[in-house]
């Protein structure tokens, strides 16, 4: 290429964005209402298989994350635009909470459920997955909003 030809900037289709978002909402959802079901209504032998299940789900949530993050910043650009802002400012939020908490918690959660030990740290780990969960839940819910209202296919809300 010569110094003269300008590469193309390369831009990340809104699809892909909406795609990967979509996919941790959904799986979040999988897994914050497969605990609770399991927890209300099943034996100690089913809830130790959601835990490993979700600890192995993992494996897709913690990608869809990080592609959600990267290609929101890079739609965003330099916007200063209020639902923007409000994107940008959720997201640090939405990652901390899903590394230091989320992932944290799936994983001993999956190994003491594996030993059958469901006492008082289990139900602790337990109960702070699930605040920690649906708080993600509700800022991801945000944010899926903020980028509809964004790309035209939902009404602004005042």
């Amino acid at each position: 290429m010569s110094a003269t030809t300008a590469r193309p900037a390369r831009t990340v289709p809104p699809l892909v964005h909406g795609i990967a978002g979509t996919t941790a909402f959904v799986t979040i959802l999988a897994f914050w209402t497969s605990t609770v079901v399991s927890e209300l209504l099943a034996d100690a032998a089913t809830v130790a298989a959601v835990k490993l299940t979700i600890a192995w789900g993992l494996l897709l949530l913690v990608p869809a994350l990080a592609v959600t993050g990267l290609t929101g910043f890079r739609l965003a650009g330099g916007s200063a635009a209020p639902l923007v802002a409000g994107k940008k400012r959720r997201m640090p939020v939405i990652a901390a909470n899903g590394i230091l908490v989320l992932v944290p918690c799936a994983l001993t959660l999956a190994v003491l459920s594996a030993r059958g030990d469901y006492g008082p740290t289990f139900q602790a780990v337990q109960t702070l997955e699930l605040i920690a969960g649906l708080t993600n839940l509700v800022l991801i819910g945000k944010n899926i909003r903020d980028g509809l209202t964004l790309a035209g296919r939902l009404a602004a809300t005042g």
